[in-house]
């Protein structure tokens, strides 16, 4: 007699195991412990053979059917139904060992030896953010050009074209890899060229200091201040667009009533920012420190950085810019250069998320970005980048060794799609 879903779902678990015949060979075993196994007797070479097909209820009477008619037509054209699953056990086990993941982590770790620290942490988190994600468990021989042409156009999507080419690269040369390992026998990547990417667009871009001479920089503006040759006004505007690497605008008319100290806040509202959106920005404590020593200077004022000619006015666009040319960088940075040293530093490690960074520079559209955060968890990781690149800015002139990612990421944040409230802070 037939087995039932009622029987088989009513079924008690006894002293002993026991069996319920559902024909063909198949039953199903309950043990003791309530466990119900579906198995399959079956004879191949003159032998008697039992085959498992999983349990109950995550396999169900029409699925446990099933596979006994996929084993049985096994059996009638010569093959044993054991044999073939333990063929394709192994091949699943293969195909695993040969995903891109596996392939990818496996020529890393042959490179480590020969690769600076920074490099090796940046090569393996850029492919675990944007690639494994989406087809790293996938082995490399089911891996077409439009699988990794659809992880190159989102990222296009975010306008990180940087983080695009050394993505295409990475994949390229993991396919290489696998080619020269026998494990695979083309390179997806290998085509796409510029004829099918978004072109970089042309953009005449404020001169900036790479940071490897930002160390000298920041020495030679610690010691211009030293030696009093720029107003302490003058002094905390320049090194507050460093930490905060806002525009300079956005520094030049800062208002007090904007700032929340005990919060490390700023909140730089709407009517003065380049996309009419207000942008709340985490104070490292370097940038606390600085507008609280203003405070005896301007601390009466409405604003933060007056003219020193007075009339209500603030510094002028040309001030930091003066100050920079003093130094004798005139022509290789200038104040909003700030905003490219930090994003191209930061990015280039390959380790915080693009969208933070994005979001602090103000780039595109950042209540969508929001909106893709926790809201306690976005301004987390944000506060914790600001600190991380404001450390970073003192090691470097102190000559120091520079401060590591790991050591400020926040961990197990809330990172689910919700409705985010802009940041407010005291009047």
């Amino acid at each position: 007699m037939k087995l039932t879903d009622t029987a088989v779902r009513k079924a008690k678990p006894d002293a002993k195991p026991y069996k319920m015949a559902d024909g063909g060979g198949m039953f199903m075993l309950v043990q003791p412990n309530g466990g119900k196994w579906w198995r399959l007797k079956y004879r191949y070479g003159g032998k008697e053979k039992s085959l498992s097909f999983g349990t109950y209820p995550e396999l169900s009477l029409s699925d446990a059917r099933a596979r006994r008619e996929e084993a049985r037509k096994l059996l009638a054209n010569g093959a044993d139904p054991g044999a073939v699953k333990q063929a394709q056990k192994k091949q699943t086990k293969i195909a695993a060992a040969n995903s891109f993941e596996a392939i990818a982590r496996e020529y890393h770790a042959l490179k480590t030896p020969m690769w600076s620290e920074l490099h090796v942490a940046n090569w393996i988190n850029i492919l675990e953010r944007e690639v494994f994600p989406k087809f790293g468990h996938r082995p490399v021989t089911e891996i077409e050009t439009p699988d990794v042409l659809d992880i190159l156009r989102a990222i296009e999507a975010r306008g990180t074209l940087e983080i695009r080419s050394r993505v295409l690269q990475r994949v390229r040369t993991v396919f290489s890899f696998a080619i020269g390992s026998g494990r695979a026998r083309h390179n997806p990547a290998a085509g796409i060229g510029r004829e099918v990417l978004a072109p970089a667009p042309k953009v005449k871009h404020s001169p900036a200091l790479d940071s490897s001479e930002m160390p000298e920089f920041l020495r030679a503006l610690a010691g211009y201040q030293q030696k009093a040759l720029a107003s302490p006004i003058v002094f905390a505007a320049t090194r507050l667009l460093a930490y905060t690497f806002v525009r300079t605008g956005e520094v030049r008319f800062a208002k007090w009533d904007e700032f929340d100290l005990d919060a490390g806040l700023w909140l730089i509202p709407a009517e003065r920012m380049k996309a009419r959106q207000p942008l709340t920005v985490p104070l490292s404590r370097q940038a606390v420190a600085i507008v609280q020593a203003l405070q005896p200077l301007t601390g009466h004022l409405p604003v933060l950085f007056p003219n020193r000619n007075g009339a209500g006015d603030v510094i002028s666009e040309n001030t930091v810019l003066k100050v920079i040319e003093r130094l004798g960088y005139k022509g290789r940075m200038t104040g909003h250069g700030f905003r490219s040293v930090a994003s191209t530093y930061l990015n280039n490690l390959g380790v915080i998320r693009p969208d933070m960074i994005e979001a602090q520079l103000a780039h595109g559209d950042r209540d969508q970005v929001r909106a893709s955060y926790n809201r306690a968890d976005y301004m987390e990781y944000r506060t914790a980048m600001m600190q991380f690149w404001a450390d970073t800015l003192d090691a470097m002139q102190a000559d120091k060794k520079l401060p590591k990612w790991a050591d400020y990421e926040p961990h197990g944040l809330d990172y689910r799609a919700a409705q985010v409230i802009p940041l407010r802070v005291k009047a």
